[in-house]
């Protein structure tokens, strides 16, 4: 999409009449009244809508969007916590993307990214931070850059600038990060299937709010379950010695 003169996204070609909602489809669709809507819009917790003539209408970003903003108010985060958030959200960013970044965000999850210059980031970390170590620390997922200034998870800034001082390559937090971004995305899309082939049709309407419900109660057995798998799979792993590991993949 791209902005109109007057500043509101003009309608890409990817988008079609059948992925256009009105603002009543979309108030109906996520709960929220008119008014709040335009107050998200207002503080750029949502994209403008989408201009057709006179009329605006909205689509699955939208959506994706305004139920990460309330799946983060439901973890008490102020709203200057989740312009933050929102505003490191890149725009390009897909309904999925924005599906799996709110899905991923655990139900003990504590803070979210708090915005630093670099001065203020080595205060925290208590040591200079070179470019390579900066470069690590993004990799780690512990940071990453919005402009000039850090958006950081500062409750897992010591944990990376500990993995630091042990001397931690980021080869190794670059090669992680792909495979926590690859899992994530197939785990994701392979319980929208389930949920799509095996829950939806047992239900008239998906778009009922008691439907909706039981989505919101399964996301934090997900997610539970998801870090049991791999808290299980990392044991297992390391009972079994790399060199064993390796023969037996050959």
């Amino acid at each position: 999409m791209v902005k109109s003169e007057g500043g509101v996204e003009d309608m890409s070609p990817d988008v079609t009449d059948e992925d256009l909602l009105t603002l009543e489809e979309l108030t109906k669709r996520t709960g929220l009244t008119v008014r709040t809507v335009r107050f998200y819009t207002a503080r750029g917790l949502v994209p403008p809508p989408i201009r057709r003539g006179r009329s605006g209408y909205y689509t699955a970003i939208h959506v994706a969007r305004i139920e990460l903003v309330l799946e983060l108010q439901s973890h008490g985060f102020t709203l200057s916590a989740i312009e933050r958030y929102v505003a490191g959200i890149p725009e390009e960013a897909t309904p999925e993307d924005i599906s799996l970044a709110r899905t991923m965000l655990a139900p003990w999850q504590s803070d979210l990214p708090v915005e630093m210059d670099h001065q203020t980031l080595e205060t925290r970390a208590g040591r200079k931070l070179d470019d390579d170590d900066i470069a690590t620390l993004q990799a780690l997922g512990v940071l990453r850059l919005r402009g000039e200034v850090y958006l950081v998870a500062s409750n897992q800034l010591a944990i990376g600038v500990r993995l630091l001082e042990l001397g931690f390559p980021r080869e190794v937090a670059v090669a992680a990060a792909a495979v926590y971004s690859e899992h994530g995305r197939q785990m994701a899309e392979e319980l929208s299937q389930v949920i799509t082939d095996k829950l939806a049709p047992l239900y008239l309407d998906t778009d009922s709010e008691h439907f909706r419900e039981i989505l919101e109660r399964l996301k934090p057995l997900s997610v539970g379950g998801l870090v049991s798998a791999y808290e299980a799979a990392m044991a297992r792993a390391a009972r079994v010695p790399p060199r064993v590991r390796r023969t037996s993949a050959g």
